[in-house]
């Protein structure tokens, strides 16, 4: 037996493009199809094993423009930078803070950074 290739085996990329219908007459309802879909964890994760979404329920942090049912997308791996939102530890509970360089030595935990929010709109 003889060997041509070796190597890791790669997913094939999708067949589909998006285009215009060729056909005559009314359009499919089904055309939309035809394009890719978005995978929002390639658009807006950059360290996929320490990202973790948070659904918030209540208003309690409107402050940051965080209402009930929203999504937080936080990011572990992040240093925090003065002015980001994190989200932290303290006294067991998790609350939203805007990082400051003063605030480090307050008796808190930073336990991750606010990358993005998704605001629920139903």
């Amino acid at each position: 037996m003889e060997y041509l290739q070796t190597g890791k085996i790669k997913q094939q990329a999708p067949n589909h493009k998006p285009s215009v219908s060729g056909q005559t007459g009314f359009p499919s309802p089904a055309t939309h199809y035809l394009e890719p879909s978005i995978d929002l964890n390639k658009e807006l994760v950059m360290h996929k094993d320490a990202t973790f979404y948070v659904r918030v329920s209540g208003d309690g942090w409107s402050e940051f423009s965080i209402l009930d049912k929203d999504v937080l997308i936080i990011d572990k791996a992040l240093r925090p930078k003065p002015g980001n939102l994190v989200l932290i530890v303290q006294q067991g509970m998790f609350k939203v803070m805007r990082f400051s360089i003063k605030n480090h030595g307050r008796s808190f935990i930073v336990w991750g950074t606010i990358t993005y929010v998704i605001h629920y709109s139903l």
